[in-house]
């Protein structure tokens, strides 16, 4: 999401009761993609392609062994973000926690693809 798209959904949020003592997600569903599904885009959009090296999570998480700490957090948290999808990959709570764009429909944010096309 772009920095505006956060400051407006930031602002909409602060004297809303709704969102009064809740956690905010911003995660609009149509924004959602794998890394893969990303990776796809640019290639369209640019009308070059990348080139891929899987690496199965086992061997990633081996790339830390004998860095310094500093490494091993940095390698941890893209483990858990990349090969887990812990941004992605859990409910949102109706009691604790709110997803802005389901709480503030009228906001539009663009689309991905209008987003990458920005950057070309």
């Amino acid at each position: 999401m772009d920095e505006d798209d956060v400051a407006t959904y930031t602002i909409k949020s602060i004297d809303d009761p709704r969102a009064l003592n809740k956690t905010m997600y911003l995660r609009p569903p149509e924004n959602i993609l794998s890394q893969n599904e990303l990776i796809a885009k640019w290639e369209k959009l640019s009308g070059k392609v990348l080139e891929k090296n899987p690496i199965q999570s086992d061997e990633f998480l081996a790339s830390m062994k004998g860095t310094d700490l500093t490494n091993q957090v940095g390698v941890g948290h893209f483990y858990h973000i990349f090969y887990e999808g812990c941004l992605t990959n859990f409910d949102i709570k109706d009691n604790e926690e709110e997803e802005a764009s389901l709480l503030y429909p009228d906001v539009r944010y663009p689309r991905m693809d209008e987003y990458m096309k920005r950057y070309l």
